[in-house]
């Protein structure tokens, strides 16, 4: 039997890496780990639980989007300004200061 997980974080939220301390804002969530076992193998270096949720992140101030199990982020209250080139296709910047996606991607 197994037990529904609920994301901590959710698109929009600006979140830090507990590991490698890079901020990063979630634009996508999987309820479970959603990658091949080889990407596994390589690129999850401490094993975190495929069973738990895992983020797809724009990282700030690069190019690049990254994927990283929940165990591995932290809420990140840091307010400066957010860089990274994918930022206005996926998001829109609500009057109120707020980040809201522009599509549902899972």
């Amino acid at each position: 039997m197994s037990s529904t997980q609920i994301a901590r974080f959710g698109p929009g939220q600006v979140v830090r890496h507990q590991r490698f301390g890079y901020r990063g804002l979630v634009f996508d969530v999987d309820a479970t780990f959603n990658q091949s076992p080889e990407w596994y193998d390589v690129m999850a270096e401490s094993f975190p639980p495929k069973d738990r949720p895992w983020y797809y992140i724009l990282v700030d101030g690069e190019q690049h989007t990254t994927y990283v199990s929940e165990e591995n982020l932290m809420l990140c209250e840091e307010t400066s300004a957010f860089e990274h080139p994918l930022l206005t296709s996926l998001f829109r910047f609500r009057k109120s200061g707020d980040i809201a996606s522009r599509l549902v991607m899972n």
